[in-house]
């Protein structure tokens, strides 16, 4: 019998709904039980990656959840383990066990099964609005002051064809030789306008789903560790997609432009000021290249769950406090386009660092559950 990449034939896309609304959208499975769900659609598969990308099943996990919950109860924390590779070309089955439900805050947890097995879970839980009293206790980081993008300018190869789009902020203090003092950050929104029947779940669940692109590259970028080794490796990753039409020619050629851009500005700053051909030499020789990378859990914190919409920019500032035993550390911080605190997710990756290096940096896109630098995949 052939595979089926979704459990029932996928209905026509919605064009009343934004494009991560159609999706995220999720269909019950009444025979197996009240509160088991699918994925509607096809499950997109990054580029040379071996599985599915990871923020579909996080933010499928949260809006199967929360059709459990009544519409006054919001999330406010979400725990998240990636367990084992999920395959686009299956289907995905969440099940949904109602923990507790009391009179403020409710719980949830969520596996998400492949073949019978858990390939991701994940804790829920939700406060019901206005819970917290008449006084209360408040602070909350700053939004950098930043200019958003204009409308028109170019973005990034992954947002060609996705459901939602982004554009660079820039690094806070680049050339500091800690890596913990650097600070990642990038505008992101869902493309096209979240509906109103959608209400404040479809917003969270695009925020979750758009919480875990470029979250894992953070541990790599501090350490100016290049995320291909040469155009001619992110072409031959980018024509290994499974599903072709994903990105056309234009695409291709506008990634490998900047790839060419990003990594003859990181090789200037890298040579800079070396007085020798030798001490170049030594520095090419102590680069670092990632083997491989793949998340081991993923968390996020909702301060304001009733109070954004994740259709217009959000500002995303990553950092990396700490980095070691084959480990990585990454924290996120995201506003909303009013300068709201929204989010904080905190994700830990495993790091591998081959030694000697033998291969470049995509060959590892084929061993395990590798990692794409812009998207999580496991």
């Amino acid at each position: 019998m052939a595979k089926r990449v979704t459990l029932f034939d996928p209905p026509a896309l919605d064009g009343s709904k934004a494009p991560i609304e159609n999706v995220l959208e999720l269909t019950p499975v009444v025979d197996i039980g009240p509160d088991v769900f699918t994925n509607t659609r096809p499950l997109w598969h990054p580029p040379g990656a071996r599985g599915i990308y990871g923020g579909a099943a996080i933010a499928q996990s949260l809006s199967a959840a929360m059709r459990t919950v009544p519409t006054d109860f919001a999330v406010h924390s979400m725990h998240c383990y990636f367990v084992l590779a999920g395959d686009s070309e299956i289907p995905i089955l969440y099940h949904v066990e109602r923990v507790r439900d009391g009179r403020s805050f409710i719980t949830r947890t969520v596996q998400a099964r492949q073949r019978g097995r858990p390939i991701f879970t994940t804790t829920l839980s939700f406060s019901k609005a206005n819970s917290g009293g008449k006084k209360k206790l408040e602070h909350a980081t700053h939004k950098p002051d930043l200019a958003e993008p204009v409308d028109g300018t170019r973005v990034s190869l992954e947002d060609s064809q996705g459901p939602f789009e982004t554009h660079r902020a820039g690094t806070v203090n680049r050339d500091s030789p800690n890596p913990e003092d650097k600070r990642v950050r990038r505008f992101a929104r869902a493309r096209g306008r979240i509906s109103d029947a959608g209400g404040h779940q479809a917003h969270l669940s695009a925020l979750a789903y758009i919480t875990d692109s470029y979250f894992i590259g953070t541990v790599a970028r501090v350490q100016n560790i290049p995320r291909f080794s040469s155009p001619a490796e992110l072409r031959a990753a980018l024509q290994a997609l499974k599903n072709p039409s994903d990105l056309d020619d234009e695409d291709i050629a506008r990634a490998i432009t900047e790839l060419k851009e990003e990594e003859a500005a990181d090789l200037r700053r890298r040579l800079e000021g070396a007085l020798t051909k030798a001490t170049a030499e030594t520095q090419q020789a102590d680069r670092k290249e990632v083997g491989m990378m793949v998340s081991l859990d993923h968390t996020i914190y909702f301060h304001n769950p009733w109070t954004f919409r994740a259709d217009e920019w959000m500002l995303m500032e990553m950092e990396s406090p700490w980095a070691g035993e084959g480990r990585g550390l990454a924290i996120q911080k995201i506003w909303s386009k009013d300068g709201t605190l929204i989010a904080t997710c905190t994700q830990e990756v495993y790091v591998h660092i081959p030694f000697p290096f033998p291969f470049p940096f995509p060959l590892a896109f084929g061993a395990g559950r590798s990692r794409v630098d812009s998207e999580q995949v496991f």
